[in-house]
């Protein structure tokens, strides 16, 4: 059971509270309420430029100075853009709380007089170099664009990937910077946690200190296009691509219910089930009978309208790839007969796993921010485990049967088809 607190400044900026004094480390989480899900066609990737000009410097703190106190101090610290949170993070000396606080809220309160044409355009070339080397020059890298693309229409939040086109990045103005900074990087449109060793009222004191003038803004522009969308495609939507790939490999995606719903819960079992370890069934079924060299598959948890379950399975050189897709799809349309055995033990294996990742001060300040975010209350992750627990048998099989059948799936097949 981890120990939560939870307060609201005036300014709208969520708290949470989370002392442990197990070592002399504390974590500070800053999740903002904008992902790549917030940007109107024409602006793809401005959630994921943004989260670079944040360490570009602000009124107090020169550019990339923000590494450089944390570091000096022992510390690590790091970003990450999704498709519904942007979040900043540290870990560092528990003695050295003030100095994150002040790091983050200097960005968030004092950055835009920092903002300047040139940092922009610097940090313009590393998206795109980014976007170059992740998505169009790596074997396989631009899988997430075609499978979002087939999966959720152009009207939804999620059809475009988090990293966005090289043409709206190029695109990208000063201007556009200073207005999504005005529009989403506010305390009313934020969760911090302050997690590991520190005093609650202490902690709660400083934030105060060094958020609490930070004005609040009006709420955030609602999310562009439309988000509600049926959980099935209709049809199997597919795509074949031919390229310089070393293994033919499938991809095969389902819509699902969101992370913010019960129905959640039986998908989070179904993937750990199928794709988690050496006794699951994709291993069990494609791996051991070498019909693929590897397969795996994952929940995508989520937020708006729907989610995704993505399965994957990368086959030998001479694997044809109608055989490794009708492996891959035998196993996901068998998932309805999932057994007692299979559903205990990889709820088992999901409850170790959660508390590993648990024991991680850094993870557990990101659960605790996504969870107060999500759901208004960082305390709900002490009972996740328990909502797990409860899942039947006949749950996880209904699950199974209502969203991974051919009338709701997206597939994209990678053909080797040697040097461009």
């Amino acid at each position: 059971m981890i120990t939560v607190q939870e307060h609201v400044l005036d300014n709208g900026l969520r708290v949470v509270l989370a002392p442990d004094a197990t070592t002399p480390v504390v974590g500070v989480n800053l999740w903002y309420r904008v992902g790549s899900r917030n940007e109107a066609p024409g602006r793809t990737g401005f959630a994921h430029i943004f989260e670079h000009m944040m360490f570009q410097g602000s009124a107090n703190v020169p550019r990339n100075g923000h590494f450089h106190h944390i570091e000096r101090v022992g510390g690590t610290a790091n970003a990450t853009t999704w498709f519904d949170r942007t979040n900043y993070y540290e870990t560092l000396p528990s003695h050295h709380l003030d100095l994150a606080l002040w790091l983050e809220s200097d960005r968030m309160g004092w950055m835009l007089p920092a903002m300047t044409a040139e940092k922009l355009e610097n940090q313009r070339q590393v998206v795109m170099n980014e976007r170059r080397e992740r998505y169009d020059n790596q074997p396989y890298g631009d899988w997430d664009e075609r499978i979002q693309s087939l999966l959720f229409p152009a009207s939804h939040p999620y059809h475009h990937t988090v990293i966005g086109s090289m043409e709206d990045i190029a695109a990208a103005t000063l201007d556009d910077i200073h207005a999504f900074f005005a529009a989403y990087y506010l305390p009313n449109n934020a969760v911090i946690t302050v997690c590991g060793d520190c005093d609650p009222g202490h902690a709660l004191d400083r934030v105060e200190r060094y958020f609490g003038a930070i004005p609040p803004g009006p709420d955030p522009p609602p999310v562009p296009g439309t988000a509600r969308i049926p959980f099935t495609t209709g049809e199997t939507l597919r795509g074949d691509v031919h390229a310089a790939v070393p293994l033919p490999r499938v991809y095969a995606a389902a819509r699902v219910p969101p992370f913010t719903t019960d129905a959640f819960y039986p998908g989070e079992v179904v993937s750990h089930c199928l794709g988690t370890g050496r006794s699951s069934r994709l291993y069990d079924r494609l791996v051991r009978q070498r019909a693929a060299k590897s397969a795996t598959c994952h929940l995508v948890p989520l937020t708006t309208g729907a989610a995704f379950f993505l399965a994957v399975a990368t086959g030998f050189p001479d694997t044809p790839i109608d055989r490794l897709e009708g492996a891959l799809v035998e196993a996901l349309d068998a998932a309805g007969d999932l057994t007692g055995d299979e559903i205990e033990r990889a709820v088992v294996g999901a409850e170790t796993r959660n508390l590993r990742a648990l024991q991680r001060l850094e993870w557990r300040a990101d659960l605790l921010s996504m969870y107060a975010t999500h759901f208004g209350d960082a305390r709900r992750l002490n009972d996740d485990l328990r909502r797990l627990r409860s899942v039947t048998v006949e749950q996880v099989r209904e699950w199974a049967r209502g969203y991974l059948h051919g009338g709701n799936r997206a597939v994209v097949r990678y053909l080797p088809a040697g040097p461009p």
